[in-house]
C-alpha cells in the first residue's frame, strides 16, 4: 500500500508530518494494506493566519482494488487529531463496503 502525503501552502510538509500521516494510516487502515493499493493523505489549514477551533483539514482517500476511490474528512485543531479523524472514519466507510462485497470474511 503506498501512501502520498501533500499539504497546503501554510502546513510545513517535513518529514516529521510525513511520519504522523503514515503512522496514522498504518494503525487505522493497515490491516486492509492487502484491499488497498494507495491512501492519499491532504493536509490543509482551513483559517491560514487567523486561529480558531478545528481550522486543520485532513482529506483521507483510499483506492481499493477493484472499487472506486473512498474518501473521508475530519476537521481538529491539531493535525494528529485531524489525521486520526480522518482514517477511523476512512477505515469504517471501508470495512462497511467490503463487508457488503464480502460478508463471510
Amino acid at each position: 500500500m503506498q501512501i502520498q502525503v501533500s499539504t497546503d501552502n501554510f502546513i510545513h510538509g517535513d518529514e516529521r508530518v510525513i511520519e504522523v500521516a503514515e503512522d496514522a494510516v498504518n494503525s487505522d487502515l493497515g490491516h486492509l494494506e492487502d484491499r488497498l493499493t494507495r491512501v492519499e493523505v491532504h493536509l490543509k489549514d482551513q483559517n491560514a493566519e487567523k486561529h480558531g477551533p478545528d481550522h486543520i483539514r485532513c482529506t483521507m482517500e483510499a483506492r481499493p482494488r477493484g472499487l472506486g476511490p473512498m474518501a473521508a474528512h475530519h476537521d481538529a485543531p491539531d493535525i494528529p487529531a485531524a489525521l486520526k479523524g480522518a482514517a477511523k472514519k476512512l477505515r469504517a466507510r471501508l470495512t462497511s463496503e467490503f463487508g457488503k462485497l464480502d460478508p463471510h470474511r
